[in-house]
């Protein structure tokens, strides 16, 4: 009985002991989680399990507890934009985009002008909102030598993660090309095709009503169809346009395709913008506008080169 008495304690004594993670790889650590840059904290970690190998199970301890704390955080965070969502009035969540530039124009027209944008967008939980305006204007020689009024609102609701319903409600007019006013109405279905942090691209199609008013009087109503595209390029994060100046730049297209038994239309968009600050960017943009079967005297092809500041709010 005296010999196991005995035993106990040097059992104990030869038993091996966890050592503590050393006080400034801990202090490292610590500084690292303190940032909350999941990147820089994984970084430190696997420096420091290489440099302590005794020490790597608590490090990686450590490490998954950092882990689940962004884990949490990100989903209340997620929870309560949720939420705020739901709970929001009909006049937030809005955000938008003022637009003031010049222009030069091709076609019926071959002038140098004005070009003023309005955007509004609001987000819902499924829902989506659109609405645009757009004015290009020049006067010269006492006599307006360009004129051109667009307006769209686009509701849209999502089906699920790649497919959405849209409707669709537009207004032009342009003198110039032939026509005091041009209505059309659509909806339809829509698909997500690409979604990633540095391209969308989605697609859309369906049925619509146009009602056209030539500048002689004439009105034309038809049923049409429809067929859109719309797609974002973030070429880069950040792109240095002087040494002073960082821009984030992105490339955007769109494109609308109206065609009945008389006539198709077709409107394409493209613009590189150039981020200068958070609020304000430059953007240079080009327009193609199409008509198969114009006015009497009128061309077929309008095309418009825009360059402009945007302010977004």
């Amino acid at each position: 009985m005296r010999r196991v008495v005995l035993l106990v304690p040097l059992l104990i004594a030869s038993a091996p002991v966890q050592a503590a993670i050393p006080d400034p790889v801990r202090a490292m650590i610590d500084a690292a989680i303190a940032t909350g840059d999941a990147a820089k904290v994984a970084a430190v970690v696997e420096v420091a399990k290489t440099t302590n190998p005794a020490d790597a199970e608590e490090i990686e301890t450590l490490h998954a507890s950092f882990r689940d704390t962004l884990t949490a955080r990100a989903a209340k965070e997620k929870e309560q934009e949720v939420e705020a969502v739901r709970s929001a009035g009909l006049l937030d969540l809005w955000k938008g985009r003022a637009e003031i530039g010049g222009l030069r124009s091709t076609g019926n027209t071959d002038t140098l002008g004005l070009t003023g944008a309005v955007s509004l967008d609001r987000k819902g939980i499924a829902w989506q909102h659109k609405v645009t305006a757009r004015a290009d204007y020049q006067r010269s020689g006492g006599k307006i030598s360009r004129e051109k009024y667009f307006a769209a609102y686009e509701p849209r609701v999502d089906l699920n993660e790649d497919l959405f319903v849209f409707g669709l409600a537009q207004f032009d007019s342009d003198r110039f090309q032939g026509y005091s006013a041009r209505y059309a109405v659509s909806g339809g279905l829509g698909a997500t095709v690409l979604d990633t942090d540095s391209v969308d691209l989605s697609v859309k199609a369906g049925p619509t009503l146009r009602i056209t008013r030539t500048t002689d009087g004439l009105e034309d109503t038809r049923l049409a169809g429809l067929v859109g595209l719309d797609f974002d390029w973030r070429i880069t994060e950040r792109l240095k346009l002087t040494q002073a100046t960082n821009a984030v730049t992105e490339t955007g297209g769109a494109a609308l395709i109206l065609i009945d038994s008389r006539s198709t239309t077709l409107n394409l968009l493209t613009g590189l913008e150039a981020k200068v600050s958070d609020r304000l960017s430059t953007r240079f943009s080009y327009a193609v506008d199409y008509a198969s079967n114009p006015p009497a005297g009128k061309r077929t092809t309008d095309t418009i080169s825009r360059f402009s500041l945007v302010y977004g709010f």
